[in-house]
């Protein structure tokens, strides 16, 4: 029941994105405006804000961006600890991390189309094939991001695979200068020192304790370029010229590269554990934990990255860094604790240092 409720929650707080931000995905009958809409219009010209956090709602604090925090590092948090469970429950590094990949994606692309048949719930967008394949390299970066951090997790310690995770800047300012013709200040090469630095003491703690993974490694660094792919591709995507109208909202833009992601998935799938679904479909009848997990580890999936991005949305540059930062240090301590992964003084050092560096990089200029 815990589980239910916290999904229905967080699936609340998607439905109800602020229309100040973006088109409104709720609509209210008769055209009326709700209260908090008519605050924010009024605002501005009232008062500037002291921070992102003082705006419109309780006391002069934007109540529905600390949700929106709330339900972004809750939503993860579960996600991975529920994935690392239906993984483990489905044979581990032995069992189905492409079919738990595929239903995970499957079930969100679910509920992005029940949100746009549902009454007054999110407005459909008016994109047509050609923005459709536009949209489709980001969407297949994202979904081989994410199978490749299922298989990292699956084959080694959640812990070690964010650490490792937390790397994506390095190799996002790689494919940035070598691909993208972007340029990176010497101030933030300098910053991946410490990024490096830390994942091979983290490493060091997994070889001496006998679990590293090389295979869980290569999958996670394979995961951050996927990753810097979907990041670049998706600065050319939004300079489109009318895309973000057609597209509608923040809510539809993730919905759509959901859908076009397990479409993308299926024919790895079909290729690789399609063969072995029967037995999969066993465990699944037989083993509560395997169906609990898959089902609200990919509820889970869809719910908080859109309150990520929505969190995004309405935060500056800065701020986003900090947030994800504490983020995924939350996620790796707390994961940890949660499975009884080791969490040895080195791999601590290790994560902290990889952590701190990949913060310094974001706010360096």
């Amino acid at each position: 029941m815990r589980t239910v409720a916290l999904v229905f929650a967080l699936a609340a707080l998607v439905a109800a994105e602020s229309p100040a931000a973006v088109r409104p995905a709720l609509k209210l009958r008769g055209d009326v405006r709700p209260a908090s809409s008519l605050v924010a219009a009024r605002g501005p010209a009232l008062v500037a804000p002291k921070s992102e956090l003082r705006a419109s709602g309780v006391g002069g604090i934007d109540v529905q961006l600390l949700l929106y925090f709330l339900g972004w590092y809750v939503g993860n948090y579960y996600y991975t600890l529920n994935n690392k469970l239906a993984l483990k429950a489905a044979g581990g590094a032995t069992g189905f991390p492409v079919t738990v990949g595929f239903l995970q994606m499957a079930l969100g692309s679910c509920y992005a189309l029940f949100l746009w048949a549902a009454p007054d719930a999110r407005t459909l967008p008016t994109v047509d094939m050609s923005d459709l394949l536009k949209i489709l390299p980001v969407a297949a970066c994202a979904a081989g991001a994410h199978l490749s951090s299922i298989f990292s997790m699956n084959l080694g310690a959640v812990s070690f695979a964010q650490i490792v995770k937390a790397a994506e800047p390095a190799f996002a300012a790689l494919l940035g200068v070598t691909l993208y013709g972007t340029s990176v200040s010497q101030a933030k090469w300098l910053c991946l020192i410490p990024v490096i630095g830390g994942i091979v003491i983290a490493s060091l703690t997994e070889v001496a304790g006998g679990g590293f993974s090389v295979a869980a490694l290569i999958a996670a660094c394979i995961a951050n370029l996927f990753a810097a792919f979907r990041s670049n591709e998706n600065k050319k995507l939004m300079e489109t010229e009318g895309l973000k109208e057609r597209i509608g909202s923040t809510g539809n833009q993730f919905a759509l590269s959901t859908i076009l992601g397990t479409l993308c998935v299926l024919p790895f799938f079909l290729a690789t554990e399609a063969s072995r679904f029967g037995e999969f479909t066993s465990i699944f009848k037989e083993s509560a934990i395997l169906r609990n997990n898959v089902i609200t580890s990919g509820l889970y999936f869809y719910l908080y990255n859109e309150l990520s991005t929505l969190t995004i949305k309405k935060t500056s540059a800065t701020t986003q860094s900090v947030a994800n930062t504490a983020k995924r240090a939350i996620v790796i301590v707390g994961v940890a604790i949660a499975l009884g992964e080791s969490l040895e003084p080195l791999k601590l050092i290790g994560c902290s240092v990889c952590i701190g560096g990949v913060l310094l990089y974001s706010l360096a200029k």
